[in-house]
């Protein structure tokens, strides 16, 4: 076993869970800890890192008052060596504010793993007050959005594009109904190390099914080149709407993206 081996499931999803969750502080010299505060109620998962880590840690539990409880229970996992904290940096944990600069990993991973300890540290796994199972993520990493949005599309068919909250600057990833069920199902597989009871809650999602009578869900129809032929050659949303049997909407933006090179030309008859 090699100390964040991140092709190894275990420490993928450690390591997604540490960038999400941890927080390296460098003190003077070579001193310095990484350091994991969660409730007390996920303690478990502090108990599998520390049997994952071959360096001296600690684990230790404290209560105190917050904004949502007076006597709020947690667990707190501090790792000091510099041996330990070197190679987490070299993966990518940057030391101090880190919410903004973490990214995936440069070397070899396991994907599911690594964004199954984010989502397990940042995001959150359920159903929505209309009973349709979902699972997000909040993030202020650009690339850890994107790449859950670029992830995911693989494994759903689903697209995202991400946007700050123009409120805090936060990234907001959000799937739902069909598609929660079958990203959920990819990341949390049998026998995978998670927090029990955000696995427990992604299998309960797999009983969900869409309800009599609604609509089923919308499957993007791609552009072929004949019909990007025709829009070029009507040069007009409206006319190309009734031709193609498309909404205007559609037709313009599509027609945008040709011009300025944003979608390839089609290839000429």
């Amino acid at each position: 076993m090699t100390f964040m081996d991140l092709e190894d499931p275990r420490y993928a999803y450690m390591f997604g869970f540490l960038q999400a969750d941890g927080h390296l502080a460098q003190g003077t010299g070579q001193k310095g800890r990484l350091t994991v505060e969660i409730s007390h109620r996920d303690i478990g998962i502090l108990e599998e890192f520390q049997r994952l880590t071959p360096y001296s840690n600690t684990i230790r539990e404290r209560t105190r008052t917050t904004n949502f409880s007076e006597s709020h229970r947690s667990a707190i996992w501090t790792l000091c060596s510099l041996e330990a904290r070197t190679t987490l940096v070299e993966a990518g944990l940057p030391y101090g504010r880190k919410s903004t600069r973490i990214k995936p990993p440069r070397t070899a991973f396991s994907r599911p793993d690594y964004l199954r300890g984010v989502i397990d540290a940042d995001g959150s796994v359920g159903f929505t007050g209309k009973g349709f199972p979902f699972i997000s993520l909040t993030t202020a990493s650009t690339a850890i959005g994107a790449y859950l949005c670029h992830y995911a599309k693989k494994v759903t068919g689903t697209e995202r594009l991400i946007a700050r909250n123009a409120r805090d600057g936060i990234y907001n990833v959000f799937y739902t109904m069909e598609p929660a069920q079958a990203l959920a199902a990819h990341l949390y597989y049998p026998g995978c190390l998670s927090l029990e009871r955000k696995r427990a809650t992604a299998d309960s999602l797999s009983a969900w099914a869409r309800p009599p009578g609604m609509r089923a869900p919308h499957t993007r129809r791609r552009w072929k080149e004949w019909e990007d032929r025709k829009l070029l050659e009507l040069n007009d949303s409206t006319a190309a709407s009734e031709e193609l049997g498309r909404t205007e909407m559609s037709c313009s933006l599509r027609l945008w993206r040709l011009r300025t090179g944003k979608a390839p030309m089609p290839n000429p008859r």
